[in-house]
Order: structure tokens, then sequence, then C-alpha cells
């Protein structure tokens, strides 16, 4: 015969777990902006379509597993952190994903040509937003130690570090989308409007997650500063 221990319901399971692997997928759907991008300048629609499909199964998995951590997220006061911040980062997260997918669904579906003279500007925008994705998966991934240690000591301070630096990627990221804004600009008069338009709202949205990226370090710090 089996026993439940009744402590074991208060506390519920860790969803620390759960929340890194749903970041993990987020990353591998971001990931592929780098090479859809590539695709992208080369014309490679056939290429780029393959590498949007799995762009898209990759979004429907880190939806799934949203989903499916918000069902079984524990309500208990004992849980290891408070329950609105955990929801709340697993949203950012999530929006990675999707606005990730959002950026390659648009130019796919428009079958959106970079500039000539934009090309290598583009890929480093992507490049660094991407970067920054890691960069808090590489933050979030130190949570269930940071947990461990109770928030105290050197693990903090290693946190807080990867944290900084997600902050200067960010920071670098505004930089070149400034930069590339100003380059299309330059260019605009030489294209259709509606085609400048398009471009100006993939470029808001490469920044946008970077910026969301950011975030998801934001609210761990507040988790650190508590």
């Amino acid at each position: 015969m089996v026993f439940n221990n009744p402590l074991s319901s208060l506390f519920g399971k860790s969803p620390i777990s759960p929340l890194q692997s749903h970041m993990t997928v987020v990353v591998s759907c971001t990931e592929l902006l780098c090479s859809f991008m590539s695709s992208a300048i080369a014309n490679d629609w056939q290429q780029a379509e393959q590498i949007f499909d799995r762009m898209s199964e990759l979004e429907h998995e880190a939806d799934a597993m949203k989903r499916k951590l918000r069902l079984h997220l524990p309500k208990s006061l004992f849980m290891p952190m408070d329950r609105s911040d955990l929801l709340n980062m697993l949203s950012q997260q999530d929006r990675i994903a999707n606005r990730s997918k959002d950026i390659a669904g648009l130019m796919l579906g428009r079958k959106m040509s970079i500039p000539e003279g934009l090309e290598s500007q583009m890929t480093e925008f992507v490049t660094t937003s991407v970067e920054a994705c890691r960069q808090a998966h590489k933050a979030i991934n130190e949570l269930d130690e940071l947990l461990e240690v109770g928030f105290i000591g050197k693990e903090v301070d290693f946190v807080e570090k990867l944290i900084r630096e997600l902050d200067v990627l960010e920071d670098r990221t505004d930089q070149l989308e400034q930069d590339i804004r100003h380059s299309l600009f330059e260019k605009e008069k030489q294209l259709p409007p509606i085609d400048a338009m398009f471009l100006y709202q993939v470029i808001d949205i490469i920044g946008e997650v970077a910026d969301l990226s950011q975030s998801v370090g934001g609210k761990l710090q507040l988790l650190l500063a508590r």
C-alpha cells in the first residue's frame, strides 16, 4: 500500500524545470531567425519556408508547454517563488517565440527582400537580438541554483553578471536598430512605399525580441532584489 505524504501536495512540484524547458524551446525557435534571414537575403524562399515551418512547430510546442505549466502550476503558498512572478516570466518568454515567428511569417508572406547595402546591417541586427535571447536563457537556467542557495552568495553575483551582459546586448540592439532605420530612411525614396512600411515593421519586431529578452532578465533581477 502506498501512502501519500500530505506535505507533498502542499508544496507541489517545483515549476522551475518546466519554465527552463519552455525557454529552451523558445530559444530554439528564435535562433532560426538567423538562418531565415540568410535565406531571405539570398531570395531562397523555398529554404525560408522550410525554416518558417520549423519555427512554427517550435512556437506551437512552446505554447503547449505554457498552457500545461499554467494548468498544473501549484497554487500553494509554499512555492519556491511567487506564482505571479513565474507566470509573468513565462508570458514574456512565450512572446519571444511568438514575435520571432511573426518576423519570419511577415517576410515570407511578402517575399520581402532586404534592400541592397542593408544586408550586413540586418544580419548583425538579427544576430545580436538572437544573442540577447540566448543570454536570457543562460540566466533562467541558473534559477534552480539560485533557489538551492536561497538567493545569496556567489551564485547571485554570477546571475547578476549575466543580466548585466544581457543589458549590454539589448543596448547594442537598440543602437543597431537606430543605425538600420537611418540607412533605410536614406534608401526609402528608391523603394515602393508599402515595402518600406513593412521593412520598418520588421525592424521594430526584431528589436522587440531583444526587448522581451531583457524583460525576462529584468524579472529575474527583481527576484534577486527580494
